[in-house]
Formats: C-alpha cells, structure tokens, sequence
C-alpha cells in the first residue's frame, strides 16, 4: 500500500512528484533543494547553511512521516561543486549520530534543479 506524505513545512514540489511516498515501512524522500517552505525562496551563497535548508526540509518530511533521521536508512547528496564536499559534509553531519548514520553517496551532477548547488534524498525504514 503506497501513502503520500506531504507537509507545508518543506517546500512544494516543483513538478509531478510527491514530497515523499509510504510504501509499507520504507519511506522514500524526494530530493529537497535549499529552498525555505514559507517564503519560497532559495537559500544560496553559502553551501553550509544551503546543506542545512535542504536537511531542515527532510527533517520536516520525515516529521510527517513520524519518522527521525535516526530511521534513514539512504542519502544521496547531489553537488555542483565537488570542491565543498567538506563543507557540506559537516553541516549534514550535525544532523546524523554516527552510530546510526544511513549508508551514502555524493555525486558531482552538471546542474541541479533551479540551479542550486546542491540536492538531497533519502530513504528511511520503521
């Protein structure tokens, strides 16, 4: 059985897609670019507080979901720029207890989504 989540706490999608989708006890995010929920805006020249708004925007996803970061199980990180991995990877770390950390990957992309710098999806189980 396939539930749609969405919440008005992240960003509308942008095209035929849902925020997220509940598919048994496995959740699958979209991808959340650094865009603010509330004012629609994207949050750019500044990779660590971009990271931050697309994890506070999973935050909210799985919020709805009534899951937590402890329960994703995936992430993938698409960037612009493999120069800032370092600097995405600390802000995305604040979010994680290494000892529950999902498996990953950080892919260099050509372009992203309106242009930003950078992208993230996960995957979360119950």
């Amino acid at each position: 059985m396939k539930k749609i989540i969405q919440t008005p706490d992240a960003p509308t999608p942008i095209g035929p897609y849902n925020q997220a989708v509940l598919s048994g006890n496995t959740l699958y995010i979209s991808g959340q670019i650094p865009m603010d929920p509330k004012s629609g805006e994207l949050i750019s020249g500044d990779i660590q507080k971009e990271t931050r708004q697309c994890m506070n925007n999973l935050k909210a996803i799985l919020n709805a979901a009534e899951m937590g970061f402890e329960q994703v199980v995936k992430a993938s990180i698409f960037v612009k720029e493999m120069g800032q991995f370092s600097q995405i990877n600390e802000a995305y770390g604040e979010y994680f207890d290494p000892a529950t950390a999902p498996a990953r990957e950080t892919v260099e992309v050509a372009n992203l989504p309106k242009y930003v710098n950078v992208e993230i999806s996960m995957i979360a189980v119950r």
